[in-house]
């Protein structure tokens, strides 16, 4: 198990960019995949990226694709979501999860606490 603890969220207009980290703690961060998610209001919980344990392969949802890149610092015990060309429909609570294995697909075990961005148009 590891703990998580997303920063970085904030307020921001539209076109604008934001870094999303996540931060964490506990051994063996390289065998967990990593996956971001965003949930707005009145929406149901939404799978934006994933990243292998190795950063080795990404993912994300096709509204994301050519504007958030997803990388990690496994020496660092951190990933970060680098948000570009952000959308008010981008606003949204962020959340990091991490899943033991190399997939970032399936169920994700641990969870952080979730960080804000808002975008205004």
């Amino acid at each position: 198990q590891v703990q998580l603890v997303e920063s970085g969220g904030g307020l921001v207009q539209a076109g604008g960019s934001l870094r999303l980290s996540c931060a964490a703690s506990g051994s063996s961060f390289s065998a967990y995949a990593m996956g971001w998610f965003r949930q707005a209001p009145g929406k149901e919980r939404e799978f934006v990226a994933g990243i292998t344990g190795s950063g080795g392969s990404t993912y994300y949802t096709g509204s994301v694709k050519g504007r958030f890149t997803y990388s990690r610092d496994n020496a660092k015990n951190t990933v970060y979501l680098q948000m570009k060309s952000l959308k008010s429909e981008d606003t949204a609570v962020y959340y990091c999860a991490a899943k033991f294995g190399s997939s970032y697909y399936g169920q994700y075990d641990c969870w952080g606490q979730g960080t804000q961005v808002t975008v205004s148009s």
